[in-house]
């Protein structure tokens, strides 16, 4: 059986001491070494198949160098698994390994907490606690015990770190589409539920209509359930009013297929007739629609990433065992940018043209 390769082979081949080739394959940040003489360690290191010892690092540095993910009905939606994409390959391009748990969106706090202890038994590194749309939530109290950070989530305490999308920047690019296409009646088909993305999309919406001089108070806004039958309802009720606009903003993809559906019973074509952008870029419906809908993406990869070097950041700057930001730090939410997705759902409106 062939041995096991070690340090010092890899410094018998260099030529170097078993210090230097440790000081360059650890990236020790004190170490005065050429940069010659680190491509030559990492070529003999290459050469003879040496890899780190993650045991023996994790006993020096007191790491397992493994991030926990505890993810709230994130692994069974397609789209917001981008989110864990995201994650792992930041996570794996610092050396991390990503461990996850998926928990059910509607778990109660004790199985919450049973599943970060899972993950705190495992000794992680920290926890990243994503949920499946961007809301408000009351994390498990262990969460605090290691460093953590949330992703699509913010709490009322504000006592961690957390990445979510810009709903207000986002809503304001799907209107300003819109508006660019030429459309002074626009319509908004909004959510029912209480959760950020429907306070904001309304308040991203009615401030670029205002910026533009139009009535923002006086604009359309239907609500309904998030889904094709809510989309549907709300935009038939919109496009039977006595001066319906023409143009119209949904809050997400799904309302948007509804309002597809309302404008060809009332025989209008899109975007001859009515000009639709929707919101999340669901490509299966999206890219799917006849024409394709212009819509605005939600950067779950970019939140996913974002949120593991964070926390990566948190992990490599404290002691052992401490779990970052505390209660009088509450940091600010960071808001990742919603971009324009075009296809073809938008055009001029017919007295423009």
């Amino acid at each position: 059986m062939p041995r096991n390769v070690g340090i010092r082979d890899v410094a018998r081949a260099a030529g170097v001491s078993a210090t230097t080739v440790s000081h360059v394959l650890n990236d020790a940040p004190y170490a005065r070494v050429s940069q010659d003489t680190r491509e030559k360690v990492r070529a003999a290191a290459d050469q003879l198949g040496y890899g780190p010892n993650r045991l023996a690092q994790a006993l020096r540095s007191r790491r397992s160098g493994v991030l926990g993910l505890v993810s709230e009905d994130v692994a069974t939606t397609p789209h917001a698994g981008r989110i864990i994409l995201g994650a792992d390959q930041a996570a794996r391009a610092r050396g991390y390994t990503l461990m996850l748990i998926n928990t059910a969106g509607d778990a109660d706090t004790a199985s919450r907490q049973a599943d970060v202890e899972s993950l705190l038994e495992r000794q992680v590194d920290g926890i990243l606690y994503a949920t499946m749309y961007h809301r408000s939530v009351e994390p498990p109290a262990n969460l605090a015990r290691v460093p953590s950070v949330l992703v699509d989530a913010v709490t009322d305490a504000g006592t961690f770190p957390a990445v979510v999308p810009d709903e207000h920047g986002g809503a304001s690019a799907a209107v300003q589409a819109l508006l660019a296409a030429g459309h002074t009646r626009i319509g908004f088909i909004n959510n029912t539920e209480d959760v950020p993305s429907t306070h904001q999309r309304l308040q991203g919406f009615r401030d670029t209509l205002s910026r533009a001089g139009l009535d923002a108070r006086g604009a359309p806004v239907g609500t309904a359930s998030s889904d094709a039958l809510g989309g549907y309802a709300a935009a038939r009720r919109m496009l039977e009013g006595a001066n319906p606009p023409s143009g119209l903003f949904c809050y997400n993809d799904r309302m948007a297929m509804g309002a597809y559906r309302a404008a060809a019973e009332r025989g209008l074509s899109i975007p001859d007739d009515l000009s639709i952008v929707g919101f999340d870029d669901q490509e299966l419906i999206a890219g799917s629609l006849h024409p394709g809908l212009t819509t605005v993406a939600l950067p779950h990869y970019e939140m996913g990433a974002w949120a593991a070097n964070r926390l990566i950041d948190t992990v490599e700057a404290g002691e052992p065992g401490d779990a970052g930001p505390g209660p009088d730090d509450r940091p600010e939410p960071v808001l990742l940018e919603c971009p324009l997705v075009t296809r073809g759902s938008v055009a001029p409106p017919r007295d423009q043209r």
